[in-house]
């Protein structure tokens, strides 16, 4: 009912063009999406790597690079609703997430989330469980912020270089109440993938609650 009325006080509008659209993504964007998406997903075997497989929606260039600054930077906190509606017509990746028992947003420090005021990463994961569990009357999809924390404030990734990076994303993050997570399918979610250093750190975390797999979903690769 509340929803019912805000969107009547605020119309739900496409989060490219700014047109009145209920799916928040107008078709001639959804057209213009698709052909800017790569859709690729990578099987990934390596001993220092501690996720199996990563799936990559676009490149972080052009449209998608501009919307994720406003999302993240903008206040533009209603973007994560078109986000997850591209996302979820895709059918190879809607299919791919829903094989998964639980998604991880990657945490933000406490200071940042009241900078910012919201975690960009858990409004997207915590949609798209949503909407698949809309649709699915059996199993269904958990997002969980209850298990990985970050417990250390630090810079913006996109103001280092790639060895500080590196720097900057260990010993930040912190795996608690393992039992929620253990031999379960777990999906982690962050916006932007660069050197993959925080999800990777994130990973390893989570691998000491000995899930039986491990993926990672990136709106964005750099």
């Amino acid at each position: 009912m509340l929803e019912k009325i805000q969107n009547i006080i605020y119309p739900p509008k496409c989060g490219i063009c700014g047109k009145i659209d209920k799916e928040y993504i107008c078709k001639k964007c959804q057209k213009k999406l698709e052909t800017e998406a790569i859709w690729q997903k990578e099987e990934i075997q390596n001993p220092y790597i501690f996720f199996c497989e990563l799936n990559s929606i676009f490149q972080y260039q052009g449209t998608i690079r501009e919307k994720i600054i406003d999302y993240k930077f903008n206040e533009k906190s209603y973007l994560y609703k078109t986000f997850v509606n591209f996302i979820l017509k895709n059918t190879k990746l809607y299919e791919n997430i829903q094989a998964y028992d639980i998604i991880i947003p990657v945490p933000i420090s406490k200071k940042r989330k009241k900078e910012r005021g919201y975690n960009q990463s858990l409004l997207i994961a915590k949609e798209i469980c949503k909407q698949i569990n809309k649709n699915q009357e059996n199993k269904k999809i958990r997002m969980i912020t209850k298990c990985l924390y970050k417990t250390k404030n630090t810079i913006e990734q996109s103001k280092l270089n790639k060895e500080d990076r590196e720097k900057n994303a260990q010993n930040v993050y912190e795996i608690k109440n393992k039992q929620i997570i253990e031999n379960k399918k777990v999906l982690l979610f962050d916006d932007i993938y660069t050197t993959g250093n925080t999800v990777n750190y994130c990973c390893k975390e989570i691998k000491k609650a000995n899930p039986s797999k491990i993926g990672v979903l990136v709106l964005a690769k750099d």
